[in-house]
């Protein structure tokens, strides 16, 4: 039987997690804004120990009601199952390294090890057309426009992605879960885009850890430069730039490769 997901109880509400493989060391997967768990599996491939992948608030099963809605409140959740769970390294796509900025602002010696994919946009290098797209796509799942959400959604990735017929399969998909079940996905949605998760660069300075920053062109939504200067500021971060925008989907070879070759 394929594994099930666990809830971890908390002060501000149960979260979602699955625990996958065994052993040494504990690497915690963290999923981008209207991500999934199945969505984030791929990452772990070829990577040894244990896997975990935790769903952040307005995700899947996890509930929160503390009303916050912002990265400190990720943080605090992805903290939460990596305690529960020992994790000694860590991963986050967009949003999850949005969490994991955050979380090292606090705690800089938490992760041994640590990749962060497409990290969200710091102070200074937001596109608010980006912005504005997402607050639309919230106004669609209001108005349960499956169609309309499906090409938002599609129209956020690279324009290579965007021809991709697996992709308009996958974000039709997500239309409909979101316009059928909306849970808290609105309020995420509404509120992560124009959130940031570290005010001040310095505040990075004291983490020691290797830090892989993945970044690719032509995104919009994590812009390059964003993530360039994330690198220069971790004391031992690497930046690996994507030649192909749309990497996470046309060149999962090469995303694998990065990934495996610094935490495998």
């Amino acid at each position: 039987m394929p594994p099930r997901t666990r809830l971890l109880p908390t002060e501000t509400g149960a979260i979602e997690y699955l625990v996958t493989r065994s052993g040494e060391p504990i690497t915690i997967y963290a999923h981008g804004l209207l991500g999934s768990i199945d969505e984030t599996r791929p990452f772990a491939s070829g990577v040894s120990g244990t896997a975990v992948f935790l769903r952040f608030r307005g995700h899947g099963g996890t509930r929160a009601f503390d009303g916050r809605w912002d990265y400190a409140a990720v943080a605090g959740e992805l903290t939460a199952v990596a305690d529960e769970v020992g994790a000694t390294r860590a991963l986050g796509v967009s949003l999850g390294a949005g969490a994991l900025l955050r979380l090292l602002t606090t705690t800089p010696d938490r992760f041994r090890r640590l990749a962060l994919v497409l990290p969200p946009p710091l102070s200074g290098h937001r596109d608010p057309d980006a912005v504005a797209a997402w607050t639309a796509m919230a106004d669609l799942v209001v108005e349960k426009d499956v169609a309309g959400l499906s090409a938002a959604l599609l129209d956020s990735q690279p324009m290579p992605v965007r021809t991709l017929r697996q992709a308009r399969v996958y974000y039709a998909r997500v239309a409909r879960n979101l316009v059928d079940r909306p849970g808290d996905a609105v309020t995420a949605l509404r509120a992560f885009p124009s959130a940031t998760p570290v005010d001040e660069l310095a505040a990075l300075q004291r983490v020691e850890a290797p830090v892989l920053v993945v970044g690719q062109h032509d995104d919009p939504l994590h812009p390059l430069d964003s993530a360039a200067a994330l690198a220069g500021a971790l004391p031992n971060g690497t930046l690996h730039v994507l030649d192909k925008p749309g990497a996470l989907w046309l060149d999962r070879v090469e995303v694998r490769e990065v990934l495996t070759g610094f935490l495998g």
